[in-house]
């Protein structure tokens, strides 16, 4: 079983960055492909990026490309997402999830942590 943390959310003006942090408790974390999604007020849950167990691997959506970078610590157990030149749409919950592969559909994901909010002003 894995367990889930975020960290790092808060208010940021635009054009400004963030890091987030997802620490994961359990010892299977690094067998685990590990991904962010988002929700917005009133929006359904979104793919934001995903990496795979080794950090070999990324994908991100078209809406954070070139702007958001997602990496891995398999020792410290942790996931990050780095936030740059942020939007006020880039204003939502964000969530960390582990998969068994690779996946931009949130079905594939069977552990989340309890999300983070990040707020972009303008």
């Amino acid at each position: 079983q894995v367990q889930l943390v975020e960290s790092g959310g808060g208010l940021v003006q635009a054009g400004g960055s963030l890091r987030l942090s997802c620490a994961a408790s359990g010892r299977t974390f690094s067998s685990h492909a590990m991904g962010w999604f988002r929700q917005a007020p009133g929006k359904e849950r979104e793919f934001v990026a995903v990496i795979s167990w080794s950090g070999g691997t990324t994908l991100y959506a078209d809406s954070v490309k070139g702007r958001f970078t997602i990496s891995r610590d398999n020792p410290k157990n942790t996931v990050y997402l780095q936030m740059n030149s942020l939007k006020p749409e880039d204003t939502a919950v964000y969530y960390c999830a582990a998969a068994q592969v690779i996946a931009r559909n949130s079905d594939m994901y069977y552990y989340w942590g309890q999300g983070t909010q990040v707020t972009v002003s303008s």
